[in-house]
């Protein structure tokens, strides 16, 4: 829930930007409804990855250092209390409020951060060998219904709106094409996030620390199995003199700014930020040619043609579909599949793909803009290859291959790696795949490189996917232990105590 909550929370800005373009950049005398200036745009779009990247930074390396579960609630408790204030954004002016808007959003990008490596780290280390990889994928899964979610809500409260307040479009009205209960919308969407989070809490609260946290890095076993015997209901004996001989190995015990770590993760941990680095610019950098592609098929008219609830009933029922179609579907075939075809073959079979796909679409660019049905299928391909592929084992894979005192830091490197790909494909792409010709482009945007020369590059970026993902070792069917060689003496022995046996 708490990662529904994350995708929710996210991805719904996207809903309403149209929607804030008009009531607080409206200009009576233009042809075209209101839009967000650019640097505006990217502000409201954007701040909330800043903040996600800051915050799975501090908090994964919190999660390692207090323990996943203190940490846990507090990300949660900063997500609820920014969503409803996001809501509540207030200012004498526009850029008053979008000001208001854009702090909220960052704190609740830098809770939502937090999420990422301590639900990651809290799943593989509660699960066993054998379902570790689908468990993880269930979580990360979530996304998937929290954006289908974010869509539903904006669906329910504009035709609300809609049917409320009859507003004409903006060609035939354009005062009264938003009416001033619009400004509602846009906060109530926001502020739904917090209902998930909430009742999320308590069951955070009760959930008793990991197993593998209290005995590998607290040295506790007697806590260790005392938390398990409560979570299996079974008696279970502590084993406090090989705990403490795990922990006093020199093996056991190097930093991450070692010559230790980089002589055994070192690769790993270039694999993981440089693969979700990668992803991440492909994945959000989507966005660019849906505009082109709802257009086109006609899910969304042109702006002036409509009001603005309708608007936000449009752009909700567009990315609903989306979400349906390829975003669900692609996830819960990794949560089925990964403990079969391995997180390895599913990464470097999702980023072929994708390169496969979005070659396909750039080089006859112009033919798909005629061709809507073939336009669509080849978009929904990308998304569900995203999905059922590097967008799912890339937030996988670096819960199990770094050490328990680790664990949640380099897991939070590796997201903030991904966020910072994230960034550039929103931002760097949003200016790039504008028209090569003045006349084309968006307005106050400089031009750019054309979609279709985006698009290559895009393609070419999931080549380089494909090339580090071979740094990226397969962890199916093994324990944690075995992946991070906690369980081995210096000379290379393996050692008989084995935190898999807890958890079974």
């Amino acid at each position: 829930m708490g990662f529904f909550t994350d995708a929710y929370d996210l991805f719904s800005i996207s809903l309403i930007t149209k929607l804030l373009g008009r009531i607080y950049y409206f200009d009576p005398l233009s042809p075209k409804p209101g839009t967000l200036p650019p640097r505006i745009a990217a502000a409201v779009n954007g701040v909330a990855f800043c903040g996600t990247l800051a915050g799975q930074l501090f908090f994964g390396w919190l999660g390692d250092k207090l323990g996943r579960k203190r940490v846990y609630g507090l990300t949660l408790m900063l997500m609820v209390i920014c969503s409803i204030a996001s809501g509540l954004s207030f200012g004498k002016s526009p850029e008053g409020v979008m000001a208001t808007l854009c702090f909220f959003r960052f704190w609740l990008g830098f809770g939502i951060g937090g999420d990422y490596p301590l639900s990651a780290t809290i799943m593989s280390e509660y699960a066993n060998k054998k379902t570790r990889g689908a468990f993880i994928a269930a979580v990360f899964a979530m996304q998937g219904f929290g954006i289908l979610t974010g869509g539903i809500v904006a669906l329910i409260v504009s035709a609300t709106f809609d049917h409320a307040y009859n507003a004409h479009p903006y060609s035939r009205d354009r005062e009264h094409s938003t009416v001033p209960q619009a400004d509602y919308i846009w906060r109530i969407i926001l502020m739904f996030g917090a209902i998930p989070a909430l009742l999320t809490y308590y069951w955070r609260m009760k959930m008793p620390e990991t197993a593998r946290y209290t005995a590998l890095v607290a040295r506790n076993a007697k806590q260790a199995a005392a938390d398990m015997s409560k979570v299996l209901q079974v008696d279970l004996n502590a084993e406090q003199e090989k705990v403490d001989k795990i922990g006093t190995e020199p093996s056991n015990s190097f930093g991450l700014f070692s010559k230790e770590f980089a002589k055994r993760h070192g690769l790993h941990l270039l694999g993981t930020t440089s693969t979700w680095f990668l992803l991440d610019i492909a994945f959000y950098s989507s966005n660019l040619f849906q505009k082109d592609i709802f257009s086109a098929i006609g899910w969304l008219p042109k702006a002036e043609t409509m009001s603005a609830t309708n608007e936000v009933y449009r752009v909700a029922k567009a990315q609903t579909l989306v979400a349906l179609c390829g975003t669900v579907p692609g996830y819960w075939f990794t949560v089925a599949f990964i403990e079969h075809l391995g997180r390895f073959t599913i990464q470097l079979m999702g980023f072929f793909f994708m390169s496969v796909f979005m070659f396909a679409i750039a080089i006859p660019y112009q033919h798909w803009k005629t061709h809507n049905a073939g336009f669509l299928i080849m978009y929904s391909l990308t998304f569900f290859f995203a999905n059922f592929g590097p967008n799912s084992t890339t937030f996988i894979v670096p819960a199990e291959i770094f050490p328990a005192r680790l664990r949640s830091t380099c897991h939070g490197i590796s997201a903030a790696a991904g966020k910072a790909g994230a960034i550039v494909g929103s931002f760097g792409f949003l200016y790039a795949a504008q028209s090569t010709h003045h006349d084309k482009v968006d307005r106050g945007y400089p031009t750019g490189i054309g979609v279709k020369n985006a698009l290559l590059v895009l393609g070419a970026v999931n080549c380089l996917g494909m090339l580090f993902t071979l740094l990226v070792p397969e962890t199916m069917g093994r324990s944690l232990e075995d992946i991070t060689g906690e369980n081995e003496e210096d000379n290379g022995h393996q050692q008989t105590f084995s935190v898999e046996k807890v958890p079974v």
